[in-house]
């Protein structure tokens, strides 16, 4: 019962840490604006996460899935465009399920280092399993270093952080139509592109 009362406290910590580090900053939220937000005695905190850093780090690492994942149920053989649209679909949920963390990463990736190799390796992991969606799509041998580049042009575009003023959605920049034509178009690219090594 303790353990789990404990248990319940430090997902707490956690819960509010996220909430004001997408709100106010890694800088801008203190320990002590945290706890109370939290519901939990300042002490409580500093026994789960020694340095605020650590709480930064217990999200990263306990909420932020830098695995790659599973593109079978993807891909569609012989048809890259929509293997690249059930990727993006597959992403942007996540990244939906997720808004407050992606906040964070937002803010802090250019200033806390840790947040920057977590995001690395959430690129990586990303390009990758897009790369093996791509390759097993596409009938036939296409050049490595193009699948390589259309796969982080692709993993670009669907982690770019929208921005406030894409009003009607036409524009906006994971908008269905939008990424169906660059799908499309990566698509004739890796068509067109010679074979080779």
């Amino acid at each position: 019962m303790r353990a789990e009362v404990g248990t319940r406290a430090r997902e707490r910590i956690l819960d509010a840490a996220a909430v004001l580090f997408a709100q106010r900053g890694f800088d801008g939220s203190s320990t002590a604006r945290i706890a109370h937000a939290a519901g939990v005695p300042k002490g409580l905190l500093f026994y789960y996460f020694p340095t605020k850093p650590d709480i930064l780090g217990a999200l990263l690492e306990e909420r932020f899935v830098v695995a790659p994942f599973d593109t079978g149920p993807l891909t569609v053989r012989g048809d890259p465009a929509q293997t690249l649209m059930n990727l993006s679909e597959r992403v942007l949920r996540n990244h939906a399920e997720s808004e407050i963390l992606r906040e964070i990463i937002w803010h802090e990736s250019h200033t806390r280092p840790e947040v920057l190799a977590a995001l690395t390796r959430y690129r990586q992991a990303l390009n990758g399993s897009i790369q093996r969606a791509l390759a097993a799509s596409l009938p036939g041998h296409i050049n490595e270093d193009v699948i390589r580049a259309a796969a982080a042009a692709w993993a670009a575009l669907i982690t770019a952080r929208p921005l406030g003023g894409e009003g009607d959605g036409r524009g906006a920049i994971h908008a269905v139509a939008n990424l169906r034509a660059v799908a499309q178009l990566l698509t004739a690219g890796l068509r067109a592109a010679p074979a080779g090594a």
